[in-house]
């Protein structure tokens, strides 16, 4: 037993921001983190314009963070490159940065934090200890991110399942030529089966986040790091930038995310939260978005129906998420394939306004 009105699976943004909600509005809340610590999870730094305004509401003011502006995008397909201003300013900031914002927002509100506390399964209002005990309360939100959790499959299209995507982070040290090459940009770089994502962080340094598929890192022996010096040898504009990567740190992986996938079904008195609800493909940017919107409507559903407002929040959430993530996956699905990469790179150039309108509709609508 807790004592709890509703217990918190992950202090990342969707737990953290939900943690903050229920506080608000007079729940006691515990929230669990199964680190020990306030970690830099391996991608999900770009806030759009959009989610800094619901961290806004949330307390959280993105000048505090001190991020890194973002006011455009640049697409790279081999020779060919575009850059297109974004509909409004961005900002890259590291997750340790903006995590401990949120946590520290969450127990100010008065919810109660538990690190190195890790949940294996939920059932029956029960929340599952590894070590054996259990925690009860009428309202449970999963936000455990991209890791799987006992009894939830996320299972990704049919499509992928062969050839199942994969998510690696490099780093990059502050550097002059990181400013000159990358400045306020967030750069997608698209290559055969998969892309990367580059932006700089509140400290000047840089984060290189990338989705590719197993066989295309199989063809490199199955290493990250020799995926990256190939990629490099090929693409010209990221192997400049490779040039100033922090090596020696290594390259983060993440196995079979499954990008695209979003789900309507819960158990009764479950709140699906961010990457549990939906995984968005990230060359879309709003992971973090959908991870604070998915806090802020599972909160408002709780308000009004407590733990029975479950099923029609994810029902209704889903629903939410089709139009950008179908919008997303097919940009994806362009993206990586060189027959369409290099076209889909020239009309960027050539039409501005759809680059806009693509990051205006990859956005979720609603507060």
């Amino acid at each position: 037993m807790t004592g709890a009105d509703a217990i918190v699976v992950g202090a990342g943004p969707a737990g953290s921001a939900a943690a903050i909600g229920l506080a608000r509005s007079g729940a006691r809340v515990l929230l669990l983190e199964r680190a020990r610590a306030t970690g830099d999870a391996l991608c999900g730094g770009f806030l759009s314009w959009r989610t800094l305004a619901r961290l806004d509401a949330l307390g959280i003011d993105g000048a505090m963070l001190g991020g890194q502006r973002v006011t455009c995008v640049r697409l790279f397909a081999g020779t060919r490159s575009s850059e297109t201003r974004l509909p409004g300013a961005a900002m890259g900031v590291s997750r340790r940065t903006l995590d401990g914002a949120l946590q520290a927002a969450a127990t100010r509100a008065g919810a109660g934090l538990e690190y190195g506390v890790h949940a294996t399964a939920i059932g029956d209002g029960a929340v599952q200890m590894r070590d054996g005990g259990a925690l009860t309360a009428p309202a449970i939100f999963l936000a455990a991110g991209k890791h799987g959790f006992r009894g939830f499959p996320r299972e990704p299209a049919e499509w992928q399942r062969n050839d199942p995507a994969m998510g690696l982070r490099l780093r990059f040290p502050a550097h002059p030529a990181l400013d000159r090459l990358v400045g306020d940009a967030v750069e997608l770089h698209l290559f055969d089966r998969g892309y990367a994502g580059l932006m700089r962080q509140e400290d000047g340094s840089g984060n290189l986040c990338l989705a590719v598929h197993k066989s295309r890192l199989d063809e490199a022996g199955g290493e990250p790091a020799a995926l990256l010096r190939m990629l490099g040898e090929a693409l010209p504009h990221l192997g400049e930038r490779l040039a100033h990567a922090d090596w020696p740190r290594g390259v983060d992986a993440i196995g079979h995310v499954p990008y695209g996938w979003r789900t309507a079904d819960t158990a009764p008195g479950l709140f699906r939260l961010g990457d549990q609800a939906g995984v968005i493909p990230s060359l879309a940017g709003e992971g973090m978005g959908l991870a604070i919107a998915s806090a802020g409507a599972g909160v408002a559903a709780w308000r009004h129906g407590g733990g029975g407002a479950a099923p029609g929040f994810q029902r209704a959430f889903a629903a939410r998420m089709a139009r950008p993530f179908a919008l997303a996956n097919l940009v994806w699905r362009l993206g990586e394939n060189p027959r369409t990469a290099g076209p889909m790179t020239a009309a960027a150039s050539l039409f501005p306004s759809l680059v806009r309108m693509v990051s205006r509709t990859t956005r979720l609508r609603g507060s």
